[in-house]
């Protein structure tokens, strides 16, 4: 279903994920599926989203639009221009310098308040909705991607454009939205997704191959061990039940020589 505007009613964007109008989820980062039924418009406490046609278009809120949370206060999304402005650059390095799928990118600007990323719609299911045996076989390919990524290298830590946001898990344990260009000349710092969850990874329902890997606003070069396995199993990109919590380790590295 999609979410009417001028309602304050509940609606399910997917099995996963309701939402409402007048509170935020609890992590409000989790992607939305990228294959909504036709034509639509829909909105979380982080972002607008329209599909129109073969375009798919994912907006920062205006301060007007910013929801009010139970607790009776307004819910600012973090880096929320910022970490638009470093998904459209990720998205164009990505294809430039390897084969793994994403979608074209077809602009990027900021218009009346909020920033907008155009790209391709990419049909398919998201591989959160596949059978267990049907992802193993997706694991595959996503190990392909991710070796892909590890030999993308580079002594600065952040995105392509130099915007250095830090994984989700990571913003959660801090209140800091300012992080410098770390540069360490003996270490080389590898390309990572950092919110590769099975919600951003979109796959040909009959092939099982992946159509498109998504939601690259995280992304940049970091350690290796930033790219956490999130995609083995459905759920956010943070620590789930007896997973190990490793979002502590990489803070204490985002923060030395700060």
């Amino acid at each position: 279903m999609v979410e009417n505007s001028n309602s304050h009613e509940e609606v399910t964007v997917n099995p996963n994920e309701t939402i409402t109008k007048q509170r935020a989820p609890e992590n409000v980062e989790e992607s939305l599926p990228s294959n909504p039924i036709a034509d639509s418009t829909y909105q979380t406490a982080e972002r607008a989203y329209y599909h129109r046609g073969n375009c798919f278009i994912k907006r920062s809120l205006r301060p007007t639009e910013y929801i009010t949370t139970i607790l009776g206060t307004k819910h600012i999304p973090r880096l929320s221009k910022e970490r638009l402005q470093n998904e459209a650059a990720a998205l164009s390095y990505v294809r430039r310098v390897s084969n793994i799928p994403v979608p074209t990118l077809y602009g990027a600007f900021e218009i009346d308040d909020s920033f907008m990323v155009i790209t391709e719609y990419i049909d398919g299911v998201a591989m959160a909705r596949l059978s267990e045996d049907e992802k193993r076989v997706v694991d595959i390919e996503i190990e392909q991607h991710l070796a892909t990524l590890c030999g993308i290298k580079s002594d600065t830590i952040g995105g392509p454009s130099g915007i250095v946001v830090p994984p989700y898990r990571v913003m959660l344990q801090s209140e800091n939205d300012e992080w410098s260009k770390k540069v360490c000349k003996d270490q080389e710092f590898v390309f990572c997704h950092n919110d590769l969850s099975q919600h951003n990874i979109i796959v040909d329902p009959e092939t099982l191959k992946i159509r498109a890997i998504l939601d690259w606003e995280y992304a940049g070069f970091f350690p290796a061990n930033f790219e956490g396995p999130f995609y083995k199993r459905p759920g956010p990109s943070v620590a789930m039940n007896d997973e190990k919590d490793d979002s502590a380790e990489l803070l204490e590295f985002m923060r030395a020589g700060a």
